[in-house]
């Protein structure tokens, strides 16, 4: 049993999507974990995202400021109403790509990956120059495009054209055709501002690995979509490297295409990345260096977190990745998650002193959904019981029978 007499516990989880928020999972993790530690014990909770969904929140949380909302496209140009935000001078915004193009707001229509596009995004973007701010963080992630970010640029003024001297239509299904990227048109401010682009994956912008490999096939791309989005995103980055603009930074097609992250969101970030100079960062970190966390994770003597999934994918960029690498070497870390994609083995290899299934003896996911919040409010209990002694665990913590339900809740 650890003696420690004023443990420090920080509690930092994702959201639980189509269940409950970060703060929501926050405070049920909390309640739980307070049943089991001293009066003498200090709990900061900082509800977390990853450069996803939550991302807008949490930074907001952070700022003091309200969302602010206006009206958009999505991905396959239909008006939508999208939130954004400002910090109270105005100078600093804050905008989750999915909010205009996210994935979701067009699963009520027939995929068209060749199509879809990231104009929406851009349209929020140049809303927040025009009141004044020059100081932009895009969180990517959850999109519904493989446009090459080219949708975002056009709306800040760039086109894109083709041998003709046409412009290329929506998506990134022409980009294959690509030939001058033309910035003469600009918006004022857009040169001006800086940029910083949040990622919650590590995928280059092109090839097995890439934007449209890896990530096309969920946005309703075939096996020749992927064909035509991978040599569309090759031809980008080729263009890219010639503008003039970019030449100067250094940047050469195959260092643009290989950058880590850069993949995300259908390769949105690349023009941004190559043009502007946007500075690419890990979503997870910037959510963290924001709220305050990354001050206060060195303190910790236990680490509660939780996502959907602990998978594979968790280790690389998502919450709980950054929460192994920026701990102390004797903090406990706990990760409970709707599902529990990883052996023993692999958390434990990984830096994860236990991971807890949300969902142990819960027969179905929309039960599973329904009393999340309880569910959580044990494990939090639970993972302070891990810590305390996993040895002597009461009955009540201990799920010999199930390692939680088989659908996926990410």
């Amino acid at each position: 049993m650890p003696e420690i007499e004023n443990p420090v516990v920080i509690i930092a989880p994702d959201s639980f999507k189509g269940s409950l928020s970060a703060a929501d999972a926050a405070a049920a993790l909390e309640r739980g974990a307070r049943e089991m530690l001293p009066d003498t014990a200090t709990v900061l909770t900082f509800p977390m995202a990853d450069g996803g969904e939550g991302s807008l929140d949490a930074v907001l949380a952070a700022w003091l400021q309200p969302a602010l909302t206006m009206s958009t496209v999505d991905a396959l140009g239909r008006s939508r109403d999208a939130h954004y935000g400002l910090d109270l001078d105005g100078h600093r915004a804050v905008i989750e790509a999915a909010q205009a193009n996210g994935l979701p707001h067009v699963l009520d229509a027939t995929p068209e990956p060749l199509r879809a596009d990231s104009y929406g995004v851009g349209l929020i973007a140049a809303s927040v120059i025009e009141r004044g701010a020059r100081d932009v963080t895009i969180f990517l992630g959850g999109s519904a495009s493989t446009d090459g970010g080219i949708g975002l640029l056009r709306a800040l003024g760039a086109r894109f054209l083709d041998a003709n001297g046409t412009e290329l239509a929506p998506g990134g299904g022409a980009l294959a055709s690509l030939e001058t990227i033309d910035l003469s048109a600009l918006k004022p401010g857009v040169l001006e501002t800086s940029w910083r682009i949040a990622v919650d994956v590590t995928n280059p912008l092109t090839g097995s690995h890439g934007a449209a490999h890896v990530f096309a096939p969920q946005k309703g791309a075939t096996a020749s979509d992927v064909a035509v989005l991978d040599a569309g995103l090759t031809r980008l980055a080729e263009v890219l490297a010639a503008t003039p603009l970019v030449a100067q930074r250094g940047f050469s097609a195959a260092g643009i295409a290989a950058l880590p992250g850069i993949g995300a969101a259908g390769g949105t970030a690349a023009p941004l990345v190559a043009l502007f100079g946007a500075e690419l960062v890990r979503g997870a970190q910037l959510v963290a260096d924001t709220i305050g966390l990354s001050d206060e994770i060195g303190t910790a003597d236990v680490i509660i977190s939780g996502e959907g999934r602990l998978d594979a994918q968790s280790l690389e960029g998502k919450v709980v990745d950054y929460l192994r690498g920026a701990k102390s070497t004797t903090a406990f870390l706990v990760v409970v998650a709707a599902i529990v994609d990883l052996t023993p083995e692999q958390w434990s290899s990984a830096g994860i002193d236990a991971a807890l299934p949300l969902g142990s003896g819960v027969e179905n996911r929309k039960e599973l959904f329904q009393y999340a919040a309880p569910l959580l409010e044990a494990r939090g209990a639970h993972a302070i019981a891990e810590w305390l002694d996993p040895t002597d665990l009461d009955e009540e913590f201990r799920d010999d029978e199930g390692d939680g339900i088989a659908a996926e809740s990410d």
